[in-house]
């Protein structure tokens, strides 16, 4: 991811998903890997708007057709202290996640492990739960 603590907050939810739900598939984006010039120039040509999120659980479970995450290693990457979007990019992801959430995913921002944990075992939970 673009800085460490992204990256390490999704190898941490990444091995939760593997030791906790070994038969769920999911998907995380490579916009944020640190590319050599030439990949990040061949992935911008491949990919859509900008703004997808970082994970994507490829996990219908009755209400959503799948759960997308948008990874931030803390609150504090999200909001200014106007309690605006700190940057035009997280308006764009916010605006991203909410096409998301009208074409029926289900689609937000998690800050922590905590959060990425609550999240998944909820999402995971109700599709358990529903069958």
């Amino acid at each position: 991811m673009r800085n460490d603590k992204e990256y390490q907050l999704c190898k941490a939810i990444s091995t939760y998903l593997k030791l906790q739900y070994p038969n769920v598939l999911y998907h995380f984006d490579y916009a944020g890997l640190n590319l050599s010039i030439q990949q990040a120039s061949k992935m911008k040509t491949i990919q859509g708007k900008i703004g997808y999120p970082d994970l994507f659980i490829i996990h219908p479970n009755g209400i959503y057709h799948g759960l997308f995450l948008e990874i931030k290693a803390s609150e504090s990457q999200l909001y200014n202290k106007n309690g605006n979007f700190k940057s035009e990019h997280i308006r764009g992801q916010n605006n991203y996640i909410g096409q998301l959430r009208a074409k029926g995913f289900r689609a937000e921002f998690i800050c922590s492990f905590d959060e990425a944990k609550l999240s998944i075992d909820n999402y995971i939970n109700c599709y358990y739960n529903n069958f």
